[in-house]
């Protein structure tokens, strides 16, 4: 093999790396739903499409001894996973606030299976998930992961190796603003779960006789209902508004 073809099978190999280990962990993509050549194949397209993109920034580093390869490709799969990482919390945050509103109202007996994992989750925070998972690829955000991928190489070029330190303030970063986005979400079933358990729990005091708890259950979960009704839309378009902002704007 010619040095030429040498450097440019290294080059790809490197702008794989990044691409590859982004989409190994992104949401949607990564899901254990889709099947494993299908998100190779995406990856390997990806790779190619941006390659000739980034060809000046990756080419000049397609060195092929051991020592600088090596240490190289381990920074940039790192470096990728932790793109991917930044979105999967955020979508991990909803999915945390969609459990505490089932629990809260009262809907969280009935389990089903996940979105993107095989674990039992309520039915009313796989609504939640699910939703808000599609609502962002059909608005096309994981084009906004691609064109953070693409300014990465601007921020952290192939010349300089994966930082431990920024990378854990990126993620305790984005984990404290996506738990803040989502609470601000669901605090109206907050809200309402703490007034009218208090509210059920003095009727109980004075009324201990009768089975409140039991009787009320259905009112509780009724009511809360009706506010996800209303509140559903508004909840996942403010969720959309803050993905580009908290993820891809590091």
């Amino acid at each position: 093999m010619s040095a030429a073809a040498e450097s440019t099978v290294i080059a790809a190999f490197l702008a794989f790396c990044r691409i590859g280990a982004c989409f190994l962990i992104m949401p949607g993509l990564s899901s254990a739903r889709v099947p494993m050549q299908v998100r190779l194949f995406v990856a390997i397209a990806a790779t190619g499409g941006l390659l000739a993109l980034l060809w000046d920034q990756i080419h000049p580093f397609a060195d092929r001894r051991p020592a600088v390869l090596v240490p190289r490709i381990a920074s940039e799969l790192m470096i990728g996973s932790l793109i991917g990482l930044l979105a999967r919390l955020y979508i991990l945050s909803l999915q945390f606030i969609g459990a505490a509103i089932a629990m809260l109202i009262g809907f969280s007996g009935t389990s089903g299976p996940g979105v993107e994992d095989g674990e039992p989750h309520a039915a009313l925070g796989a609504i939640i998930s699910f939703s808000a998972l599609l609502l962002l690829f059909v608005f096309d955000f994981h084009h906004e992961i691609i064109r953070g991928l693409v300014t990465s190489y601007k921020v952290a070029p192939l010349d300089v190796m994966f930082n431990p330190q920024a990378a854990l303030v990126d993620v305790t970063d984005t984990l404290s603003e996506s738990f803040l986005v989502v609470l601000r979400l669901g605090s109206p079933f907050i809200a309402y779960s703490l007034l009218v358990n208090l509210t059920i729990g003095f009727v109980n005091k004075l009324v201990p006789q009768i089975p409140v708890y039991f009787i009320s259950l259905p009112f509780v979960i009724g009511v809360g209902l009706i506010i996800f009704y209303f509140a559903i839309g508004t909840m996942l378009s403010l969720f959309a508004d803050g993905f580009v902002g908290i993820t891809i704007g590091r």
